[in-house]
């Protein structure tokens, strides 16, 4: 008989969305990512992720995506919405982490609401209140300069407090580490946000506990991962994904740092195809160009990219405007993956959390099925549909620099 899913996930991204639901695959649990609010009943899974594209959007309209995804979860009998959003808590004084909550919050009448955004698993760690990337304050960091959401205040109650006029308050490390984080969120009376500290797993682990019986709960990947562990004792590790077979091409838009190394590592081996913003911006048929440079390079893992420094991006930003730069970009980026569908290539692997979300649409992709990490964080997928397309999903600041050659590797396995 099927089983109602107990996790309900929103996330404002979709490689955020698929980082989480990889962490909660690892642990044994059968997970479905719908891409936008599904139109078709659940399947037969523990947890539901519903990725949106909001991370950027106007408040408002963050506001209204995620009430109406966490509406649809609770509808099919969720026990707990998780709130996902970026492990460096991207966001801007607008928003959308807090105005989102604020809704969410709302809707089933939370009290105290934890915000979890530490991953040690990827370096990111919260303490005093503070936001670090390794042993490095998120303001110091090369994460610091999103190119659409920079986060220069590494205090996340002061960020957060610039978004909501919900209260908010801290639940720091000793009294997680003490495991009396519990106790410590039952004092709060009225309504209050509270930034949880943790450096180990074992301290997510430890507000994972004192969350489980929360109606709702905010952070990245971990927290979610170490809810799910409290209930897989008894649930079976799912059948491998199986990836289709064929050519492959690399999409990237990101700019991170760890982006332009692996580009720059695959750039040593394979063909590459710059995205030219401007040659966009003057109409050029740069999609074209694109496809027909994957069609002469299908045997050899053509890379197409956007990506490029810090420095050239806001160049470009400046020139063209941030809004409509990055939709030139992202435009162009469905428009080649769709292409690249119609000639048969049936791997696509994309770096960049806005990219990807370009990506799927472009594709017409709604539902994706989750399959093993390549790199923590970064787990194979395949799109549901008449014809499966295998989609690798990465943020731009996840996985080593050989990681799409490790990934298509893995994909050969059998």
């Amino acid at each position: 008989m099927p089983s109602t899913p107990w996790l309900g996930v929103i996330a404002d991204d979709y490689t955020g969305a698929t980082d989480l639901a990889g962490m909660i695959a690892r642990r044994g649990m059968r997970v479905v990512q719908y891409l936008g609010i599904p139109d078709q009943p659940v399947e037969d899974v523990d947890c539901v992720v519903v990725a949106l594209k909001s991370r950027s959007t106007p408040a408002a309209d963050a506001v209204d995506e995620s009430v109406g995804a966490a509406k649809w979860l609770l509808e099919t009998g969720v026990e707990q919405l998780y709130f996902k959003y970026c492990s460096t808590f991207d966001s801007t004084d607008e928003g959308n982490i807090g105005p989102v909550a604020d809704a969410l919050a709302e809707l089933v009448d939370a009290r105290a609401v934890v915000f979890c955004p530490a991953t040690p698993e990827h370096g990111r760690t919260t303490y005093s209140g503070h936001h670090f990337v390794g042993d490095t304050l998120l303001s110091e960091s090369p994460l610091r300069d999103h190119p659409i959401n920079p986060m220069r205040d590494p205090d996340l109650r002061r960020v957060l407090s610039r978004q909501t006029a919900t209260a908010v308050s801290s639940l720091p490390l000793p009294v997680v580490q003490a495991d009396d984080a519990s106790d410590a969120l039952k004092e709060f009376g009225a309504r209050t946000f509270v930034i949880a500290d943790a450096v180990t797993d074992a301290d997510v682990a430890a507000v994972a506990r004192a969350t489980r019986q929360a109606p709702l709960v905010t952070g990245g990947a971990a927290l979610a991962s170490e809810l799910a562990a409290l209930r897989a004792v008894e649930q079976s590790t799912p059948a491998p994904l199986e990836i289709p077979n064929g050519p492959a091409v690399v999409l990237a838009g990101s700019c991170s740092a760890a982006t332009r190394r692996q580009l720059a590592r695959l750039g040593e081996d394979h063909p590459a195809f710059k995205i030219d913003a401007y040659a966009l911006d003057r109409g050029d048929d740069v999609v074209g160009e694109a496809l027909r440079f994957i069609e002469a390079n299908r045997d050899q893992l053509p890379v197409v990219a956007a990506s490029s420094d810090p420095d050239a991006v806001r160049q470009v930003q400046e020139d063209l405007g941030l809004g409509r730069s990055a939709r030139l970009i992202e435009d162009a980026l469905g428009a080649i993956a769709r292409g690249a569908a119609d000639a048969g290539f049936t791997r696509i692997l994309v770096a960049g959390g806005e990219s990807s979300g370009a990506v799927v649409n472009g594709l017409g992709v709604r539902a994706l099925r989750i399959g093993r990490e390549v790199a923590p964080g970064v787990p194979w997928t395949v799109a549901v549909g008449e014809e499966p397309v295998g989609l690798l999903l990465k943020s731009g600041n996840f996985g080593g620099e050989s990681v799409f050659a490790d990934a298509l590797a893995m994909a050969d396995e059998r």
